[in-house]
């Protein structure tokens, strides 16, 4: 499936500015065709700006622009092209009991890597490009429950840092270049299941839930706690998305607000007694409980862009729900799986809805029925497409959608990595 490309977005840009100011110079084509070539792989948003400075293009443009970008990029990753090509690409299986946790990225000297973490206590970095493991970490006394690369250490510090959590509980810093262990936290006094690093900040503060019934907020720069928030036993928790902070052209507003520049974000919090809450997390309030599953909530997400005021959540009932953060109400239960669902997570597919007309989001989920499941966030009604685990497996526990070059045509694909109760990893794309 291919990406939308620089070329592509340069004709649709041109052939907007004809239609809004008339014509465009050929030293303005030329100038931005000469940074296409430089720039393929760059953010679209990042582009966008850099063709709003060189052309003057008034300010009140941009939102317009934007939307015009973003539907037309969504064409491109129709859920029903990733499905008529996709098959089995990798496996990764040094795991010798089941992965719980699952990262990417390719921020790392532009290596495309996955850490895991699993029951076999260990937590792993692997080379997707070269099929290897490329480091190994056993310090962890039990279950490794979630893993995620720190870009903030790699911004500030040209660090490789790695931070999981275990039910031994402690969360724990690696530094997988230099093979070492960084840091440990020692403050929870249960099991830790789940982390999150902060959208604001570059990442700087890191969220953690613990079944002693708190969430902590960690600065880890000093890799002291800042905030306490108090609650049931924590499955699992997230940080709000990214703001666009654009109000009055004054690009740090809302970093320059709050104790720790957090002025508007959240957290949320799935817990074992059923509850989804979301937290202030300047002042640590609770603003928000959501009540309808009738399981431990193992899976909270927070959407994005215009589901944004959305939470996503999969449950030990089986179901996965959608609720609306504004109205304190759910919109949407799916029943799709026979097992209980372990992660949830907002696709970057896109399906044609016939029945309510325009285009649909899809939601992906992952449980111990050992399938992978997705659905139509508008309806309910229907599964769109099942992933079947391996074939001895007897769940799922994990899944991350991933970014991959095809090289046989050297487009950026949307893959999908899910890990087995196994201890397997696979690619699959």
């Amino acid at each position: 499936m291919k990406k939308l490309t620089l070329n592509k977005l340069f004709f649709v840009f041109l052939n907007l500015l004809k239609k809004l100011n008339g014509m465009t110079t050929q030293d303005n084509e030329k100038q931005i065709s000469m940074q296409l070539t430089l720039l393929e792989e760059e953010n679209v948003q990042i582009i966008i700006r850099h063709w709003i400075r060189i052309l003057n293009i008034r300010l009140g443009w941009i939102h317009d622009f934007d939307k015009i970008v973003v539907n037309y990029t969504t064409i491109l990753f129709m859920f029903n092209t990733f499905i008529s090509s996709s098959k089995l690409l990798k496996t990764f299986t040094n795991h010798i009991k089941a992965v719980w946790s699952i990262d990417y990225s390719k921020v790392f000297d532009d290596s495309h890597l996955l850490c895991s973490g699993s029951n076999d206590k260990t937590v792993r970095v692997w080379d997707i490009d070269t099929n290897k493991q490329i480091q190994l970490f056993d310090e962890h006394s039990d279950t490794v429950y979630c893993v995620k690369f720190s870009l903030y250490h790699y911004q500030n510090n040209c660090s490789m840092i790695i931070c999981s959590s275990s039910a031994d509980r402690t969360i724990r810093f690696w530094d997988f270049k230099h093979n070492q262990q960084l840091q440990v936290l020692y403050e929870h006094n249960g099991p830790v299941c789940g982390i999150e690093f902060s959208s604001f900040n570059g990442g700087r503060y890191l969220c953690s839930g613990s079944h002693d019934k708190t969430i902590r907020l960690w600065d880890v720069e000093t890799y002291k706690t800042l905030h306490i928030f108090n609650e049931y036993a924590i499955s699992c928790v997230d940080i709000s998305p990214l703001q666009s902070n654009n109000n009055n052209g004054n690009d740090n507003k809302n970093d320059s607000i709050g104790v720790i520049g957090g002025n508007g974000y959240t957290i949320c919090s799935g817990s074992y007694d059923n509850t989804i809450c979301i937290w202030d997390i300047e002042t640590t309030k609770q603003l928000n409980i959501f009540k309808g599953h009738d399981g431990y909530v193992m899976s909270v997400k927070y959407g994005s862009n215009e589901l944004g005021n959305t939470i996503l959540s999969g449950s030990w009932d089986n179901s996965i729900r959608l609720w609306d953060i504004r109205s304190d109400q759910q919109i949407q239960v799916f029943n799709v799986h026979t097992g209980q669902v372990y992660a949830v997570e907002y696709s970057p597919f896109v399906v044609k809805n016939i029945e309510l007309g325009g285009n649909s989001n899809v939601i992906c989920s992952v449980s111990d029925d050992n399938t992978i499941r997705f659905c139509d966030i508008r309806s309910n009604k229907r599964e769109l497409y099942l992933i079947k685990g391996d074939v001895e497996g007897n769940g799922i526990y994990c899944h991350k959608f991933i970014s991959l070059k095809n090289k046989k045509n050297n487009y950026y694909d949307i893959n999908l990595c899910y890990g087995s109760t196994k201890g397997r990893i696979h690619v699959w794309g």
